[in-house]
C-alpha cells in the first residue's frame, strides 16, 4: 500500500510538472509555434508535438525527461548522479544537412599537479575554461570558419547541453536543461536559439 500511494503521488507531481513545462514550451514558441498534442510515454517522459507556420522545422517535436519520483529505486539513482530533468527539441530542417556533427557542451576540465602519493590530501589542482575541440572522421579538415564552428561556438554562448545535426530524421535536435526555462529572458530566447543553431547547417545541405 505504502508503495502504491508513493506511485500515485509521485506520478502526479510529475504530471503537474509536465503540464508546467508545456506552458513554458507554450510561451517559448511567442506566437511562433503550437503545441499540437502531447501525451505520456511513462511517469517521467512526456511527449509533444509542435506546428510551426513556417518551413524552418518540420515533423517538430519535445520530448521532456523529468526525474523518475514514482520509482523509489530510479529516483535515488537519478539524484546519486547528479541527472538533470531536460527538453529535448527535435525536428526536420526541409533540407538534408551533408554532414553529422554532435556537439556537447563542456564548461572547464582541470588536471593536478603532480605530488606524492603521501601527499595526496595536498594535491592541486589547475581550473580553466579550454577552447573548442572538434574530432572529425574527415581527412582532410579546414581550419577556416565553417557551420560547424559556428555552431559550436552558439552553443557556448547558450543553455543548450547537447546538439547533434545528421542525414537522417530527425535532422536536428537540441537539448536544454528544463529548469533553465524557469527564467523568462531564457525561455523567451530559446525558440531563436533554435533557429540560430539551425542555421548553421544551411551552408552544408545538399
Amino acid at each position: 500500500m505504502g508503495f502504491g500511494l508513493w506511485y500515485v503521488l509521485f506520478a502526479a507531481y510529475n504530471r503537474r510538472r509536465g503540464a508546467e513545462a508545456l506552458r513554458w514550451v507554450q510561451s517559448a514558441c511567442a506566437g511562433k509555434g503550437r503545441i499540437a498534442d502531447h501525451r505520456w510515454l511513462n511517469t517521467s517522459r512526456l511527449h509533444a508535438r509542435l506546428q510551426f507556420p513556417s518551413r524552418g522545422f518540420e515533423n517538430a517535436q519535445v520530448t521532456l525527461k523529468f526525474r523518475p519520483r514514482a520509482l523509489p529505486v530510479q529516483w535515488f539513482l537519478s539524484c546519486w548522479y547528479k541527472q538533470k530533468e531536460t527538453l529535448t527539441f527535435e525536428a526536420d530542417l526541409g533540407g538534408s544537412p551533408a554532414f553529422r556533427i554532435d556537439v556537447v557542451r563542456h564548461r572547464w576540465c582541470a588536471h593536478s599537479r603532480g605530488v606524492p602519493r603521501h601527499s595526496r590530501d595536498q594535491r592541486e589542482w589547475d581550473i580553466y575554461e579550454p577552447g573548442p575541440i572538434v574530432l572529425t572522421t574527415r581527412t582532410h579538415w579546414k581550419e577556416d570558419s565553417t557551420s560547424e564552428l559556428n555552431t559550436l561556438m552558439t552553443v557556448r554562448q547558450q543553455d543548450v547541453l547537447h546538439v547533434r545535426f545528421r542525414p537522417e530524421s530527425p535532422q536536428f535536435s537540441a537539448t536544454i536543461a528544463l529548469d533553465a526555462l524557469d527564467d523568462p529572458r531564457t525561455a523567451a530566447g530559446f525558440l531563436t536559439t533554435l533557429r540560430e543553431l539551425a542555421a548553421g547547417a544551411s551552408a552544408h545541405r545538399q
